[in-house]
Parts: structure tokens; sequence; C-alpha cells
């Protein structure tokens, strides 16, 4: 009797842990949207910081991360189990959804502060603020420990808004899941992100420090010449590799945006359905996702900038 017992609680251990691994990779695909854009940011937020500091700073961001993980997953499971309480009396307040459109609104809306940066402001003005970043490094009147803790807070409040997405838009995946798989998916959620969005970002920022060392070695071997070769590769290609992860989050706000609030829209999501069957269905829904991202975008930047302005303020540079 025993025996069974036991060979029960293993078959149930065995079947939960497969619901959650199959549960987490479908929340990491409809996350993984966010990841691009959250890479690009963060890798961003340690510019200005001097080299030796970066692994440091981008660690010290990581546990702040993980610290917003810690507070956003309780409150995710806690309005999961407030939705499913009303529902069982009798109360259909729909608690997630809302939720769900919301970081899919403030996705659409980064998107397009993003492209109104791109072509508002030019190259000398971003060529400026770097050129002040890096003044800023060098001149010894200016407290680095304020600097950095300044950049360090705010790369915290970044991430916060973008793990609530992530957990949010996880909840939503597992949403009729009882709370033991809830818990564990948003757990397996919020340690894989944070281990690989910082684990990313820690070698990105180091990528021209390992170019730079590989082209230290003047020696006239071959190897040395080799070393050469790929660390001026490096050099070259790590720019490149900051834009595009840039211009792919962007394209994935919209498209992350833009599918949530057509799937959160009624009218949309039965519109595009029968475009969607057959061999190009796939294009065809992901192309009206993202004109839906980038005009809800347009819209929510239109409307806070026609707010300012009417409370008599200049609208925030994007």
């Amino acid at each position: 009797m025993a025996g069974s017992s036991l060979f029960a609680l293993i078959d149930d251990i065995a079947t939960l842990l497969d619901d959650v691994s199959v549960m987490t990779k479908v929340a990491t695909k409809k996350t993984a949207g966010v990841l691009g854009d959250d890479l690009a940011l963060n890798a961003q937020q340690v510019s200005g910081i001097d080299a030796d500091r970066e692994l440091p700073v981008v660690w010290a961001v990581a546990k702040g991360s993980m610290v917003n993980k810690i507070i956003l997953v309780p409150a995710a499971l806690a309005i999961s189990a407030l939705e499913h309480w009303l529902h069982g009396q009798g109360i259909n307040i729909p608690l997630i959804t809302p939720l769900l459109m919301l970081g899919g609104a403030f996705l659409c809306y980064e998107g397009v502060e993003k492209l109104a940066h791109k072509f508002l402001h030019s190259k000398a003005e971003d060529d400026q603020h770097h050129k002040q970043l890096v003044q800023a490094v060098q001149d010894e009147n200016v407290d680095m420990v304020q600097f950095e803790k300044d950049k360090i807070k705010g790369a915290v409040r970044t991430d916060f808004i973008l793990s609530a997405e992530i957990i949010v838009i996880s909840l939503g995946t597992v949403a009729d899941a009882d709370f033991t798989r809830q818990l564990s998916v948003l757990a397996a959620i919020s340690l894989i992100m944070t281990v690989g969005v910082y684990g990313l970002v820690g070698g990105i920022v180091k990528l021209d420090d390992l170019g730079l060392a590989l082209n230290r070695d003047t020696a006239a071997s071959a190897w040395a010449g080799f070393k050469r070769k790929i660390g001026g590769l490096i050099l070259r290609g790590a720019p490149l590799l900051m834009k595009f992860l840039s211009v792919a989050g962007t394209a994935a706000m919209f498209l992350v945006g833009g599918s949530i609030l057509v799937h959160g829209i009624p009218a949309a999501h039965h519109f595009i359905e029968p475009f969607t069957h057959g061999s190009m269905g796939w294009l065809i829904q992901m192309l009206f996702d993202a004109a839906v991202g980038i005009v809800a975008g347009a819209v929510i930047v239109a409307a806070l900038a026609l707010v300012a302005k009417l409370r008599g303020k200049k609208p925030k540079a994007a």
C-alpha cells in the first residue's frame, strides 16, 4: 500500500513537472518578444560606466530585477486568485485580460516613442549625448559612485516595467491552471528571463573589451594575426549587434503588443481570423498585429501629447 502510494506520488510529481515544462515553453515563446527590447535597453543603461565597473553594475541591476520579480509574482498570483474567487461567486469580472491589454498598449506606446526618437532627434544630438556620457566618466569632479547608483536605479525602474509585462503575459498563458502550476511557471520564467537577459547583457557590454584584448597581441605569428582579425570583427560587429537588438526589440514591441490587443478585442480578432487560414496566414496575422500595434502606440503618444499641451506642459522628449 505504501509502495503504491509512493509510486502514485512520483507519477503526480512527474505529471506536474511535465505540465510546468510545457506551460513554461509556451510562456517563454509569448514573452520572447519582450526579450530583444529588454536586452537592448539594459545594455544601453550601462553606457557611460567605466569599463571596470560594467559587470558589477550589471550584477546590481540583475539583483534588482530579481527583487522586482519577487514582488510581481505574488501580486500576479493574488490577482489570478481574486479573479477565480469572483468567478466562483458568480461575478465575471476579468482582471488578467485588462492587465494584458495594458501591458500590450504600453509595448506599442514604447515602440512608437522609439520611432519618434529616431525621426525627431538628429544624429548630432545622439552623438552629443554620447559625448556627455564619456565626459562624465573622465571628469574628476563627477561623483562616479552616485553616477552608478543613478544608472542602477534607472535600469531597475525600466526592468520593473518590462518584468511586469513578462509576468502578466506569462500569467495569461496559465490563467486556467491550478495555483501550483501557476507558481512553478512564473518562478521558472522569472529565473530564466533574469539569468538569460543579464547574462547576455554582461556578455554584450564586454564584447568591445574582448575585441580590444585580442587586438593587443602584436606578435608576428599566424595565431596572433588570427586573433587580431577576430578582435577587429568583434569591434566592428558589437555596434551592429546593438543596432540589431534595438531594431528587433522595437519590431517585437509592435508584434507582441499588437497581438495582445488583437486577441483582447473580439471585433479585431474576428475581423482578421478569416484571412489567417492557408500557407500565408501567419504572415497576414503578423502584419495585422504589427499594424494594430503601431496605430495603438501612435494614438497613445498623440493622446499623451495632447493632455500635456492642455495642461500647459511640454511633452517629454522621446
